[in-house]
């Protein structure tokens, strides 16, 4: 079988040889042009520069003789003497580098002139002849033999310079004649790489195409195409394998729809019995499946769009869930009011993000608890405190008034035991005056008929104020007390005695709760709108199973030591500071101490009547 591996091998393996012959014809090509341009400069340059400098010297010997004969003996001797070893050294090169076959000749001639030209120049320098004898000499004899081997020396010249012409012509036809062969060699390469690339398209090319447009129509949906089958390579063993892979994805996609059904009606039946609205949605904020109240009261039908319903804050719940990862609630989980059948009901919603493996938000589960029965029960309670409290508050006056009656002996002297008992009575009457305050507070803050008095003050101010009665009692239990205010901090709106009851509570509880040798630090910070209050102790702490419950009324955590207040002091904290509009906050671990925040107003940001209609 031909398969895709010999295909791409023979297809590779032919461009290859293409390189290698093409490489090797211009490797021998460069070869021959090289050898060509070193015989033009090994065979002949030598020779002709050999003679040019031969001529030269010669000419300046010439130039010396002449001095020597017009009475300038010295300069003349000491130029001859240094061009005859020029002269004597170009010879000697020539003759090394014969490799013409008239050269040796016409260089041998030259060397026997040259040595009856040093004869007679022996005669023409030699000062003890007389002048008129020497120059006799220079002009019949050493003059005509001066021409005679810059002729000699020219003629050596002229045929290693023809030589070297020659030679420059013969490289120019080689390589005239080489990029007329790499031209060829080039064309049926160039030929033979498209066929190979046509084929090697045709063989695996677009077979993988058809299967890349074949996995898009699967990814869309298409299970009914089949990939035709055109060879026996890999590439026909993939597209056979892909077809069978398509039919059972074809019969898993019968039996999944066909369980799909089942699940989905199940499912349906199982949230229409559940008593919450309920809806599972999508990544992009459409109701998949949903409850019968969630339908009915909310309108979240299967296909809906949570940003076309009229509930903003269900879309808004749904983004935060799915961008923080995180179940989301509305800003403290506040219910929302709705009437169904005319009856009103109360919601608390919460989004609860659907998370892959990844950890990446696919949907939200919108969860609308049915309320409406613990609020009635809580306006049960707070009805039934604020009536009980009232009730007690006249009959409890009275007996601690006939304590204080007592114990300053108007009705008559009492004996010590009996002024023990009457002071143990009268601390009780007075914790339970406490309790009944708060509980009146407590109702006056939910029902909304607690008057406020706002003014401005700076938060530096404010926390001095406060901190200045626990300093004593602090210092006796050896824990200190820190107040560290910026001056800079603007100023906030407040009913000063209500804040007092924060701080009092808040102080009252860390000193409570921190040991001898503890720390107790109060610290303020502003931000765009609000100036948040950090109240900071280092005592026991509040375990985390119990610390969302911190501000509910009664709440008490369990287990601790000395605990006598009725679990109302916190809870009002809560409602004076979002009486006052802002709100409350509580950070702790067992055993690392604990922190409690509020925000205030402040009053630059806000004017006193719009403070004031909080």
């Amino acid at each position: 079988m031909f398969g895709l591996r010999q295909k791409i091998s023979l297809g590779f393996g032919a461009l290859l040889v293409i390189i290698v012959v093409l490489g090797t014809q211009s490797i021998l090509h460069l070869s021959r042009l090289g050898v060509s341009i070193d015989v033009i400069l090994r065979e002949n340059y030598k020779s002709v520069i050999a003679c040019q400098e031969m001529k030269e010297a010669l000419e300046r010997i010439d130039s010396g003789i002449l001095f020597v004969l017009l009475g300038h003996a010295r300069e003349g001797e000491e130029l001859i003497r240094a061009n005859r070893a020029a002269f004597e050294k170009s010879l000697q090169v020539e003759l090394g580098n014969i490799t013409l076959k008239t050269e040796g000749d016409k260089a041998s001639r030259l060397a026997g002139s040259y040595r009856r030209f040093e004869t007679l120049l022996k005669t023409v320098v030699d000062p003890d002849r007389p002048a008129d004898i020497r120059g006799q000499v220079y002009f019949a004899d050493l003059l005509p033999l001066f021409g005679l081997i810059k002729g000699q020396a020219d003629e050596i010249l002229q045929i290693n310079q023809q030589n070297m012409s020659d030679a420059n012509d013969r490289a120019r036809r080689n390589a005239a004649s080489a990029r007329a062969r790499m031209y060829v060699l080039l064309s049926v390469g160039t030929a033979l790489a498209v066929i190979f690339i046509f084929f090697t398209r045709r063989w695996v090319l677009r077979p993988i195409h058809r299967l890349i447009r074949s996995s898009d129509e699967i990814r869309r949906g298409n299970l009914d195409l089949v990939v035709p089958v055109d060879s026996r390579d890999e590439i026909g063993h993939l597209s056979a394998a892909f077809n069978d892979m398509a039919a059972s994805l074809r019969e898993f996609r019968r039996t999944d729809q066909a369980k799909l059904m089942r699940v989905q009606k199940a499912t349906q039946r199982a949230f229409d019995s559940l008593p919450d609205a309920i809806a599972v949605v999508d990544s992009e904020g459409r109701v998949e499946v949903a409850t019968a109240s969630a339908r009915t009261v909310f309108g979240l039908k299967p296909g809906a769009a949570l940003a076309d319903l009229p509930f903003g804050w269900l879309a808004d719940l749904f983004r935060d869930a799915r961008q923080s990862g995180r179940p989301a609630f509305l800003e403290g989980q506040r219910a929302i009011q709705q009437f169904v059948r005319g009856e009103e009901r109360y919601y608390r919603p919460e989004a609860v993000p659907i998370l892959d493996n990844e950890r990446l938000a696919t949907g939200a589960i919108l969860v609308l608890k049915d309320v409406t029965q613990l609020r009635q029960q809580e306006e049960i309670k707070r009805g039934v405190v604020r009536t009980v409290s009232h009730q007690l508050n006249t009959p409890l006056t009275s007996v601690r008034m006939a304590i204080h009656l007592l114990l300053g002996e108007k009705v008559g002297p009492v004996n010590e035991k009996q002024a023990e008992l009457l002071m143990t009575a009268r601390e009780d009457s007075d914790r339970l005056h406490g309790i009944l305050d708060s509980l009146l507070d407590l109702s006056r803050f939910e029902s909304g008929k607690a008057r406020m008095e706002f003014r401005a003050l700076a938060p530096r101010s404010i926390v001095t104020d406060a901190v200045e009665p626990f300093r004593r009692a602090a210092q006796d239990r050896g824990v200190s007390v820190q107040a560290e205010i910026p001056d800079d901090l603007p100023e906030v709106w407040i009913d000063t005695t209500r804040i007092g009851h924060v701080f009092d509570n808040l102080l009252s509880n860390a000193l409570k709760h921190t040991s001898p040798g503890g720390r107790i630090a109060l610290t303020a910070e502003a931000s765009e709108a609000w100036v948040r209050f950090l109240v900071s102790d280092t005592g026991e702490g509040i375990p985390a199973a119990f610390l969302p419950r911190v501000f509910e009324p009664f709440f008490r955590v369990p287990g601790r030591r000395n605990e006598t207040g009725a679990g109302l002091g916190l809870a009002i904290v809560k409602e004076i500071v979002e009486a006052h509009g802002g709100t409350v906050g509580a950070e702790s671990g067992e055993g690392q101490g604990s922190t409690f925040t509020f925000t205030l107003r402040r009053a630059d940001r806000f004017p006193k009547d719009k403070a004031e209609g909080i």
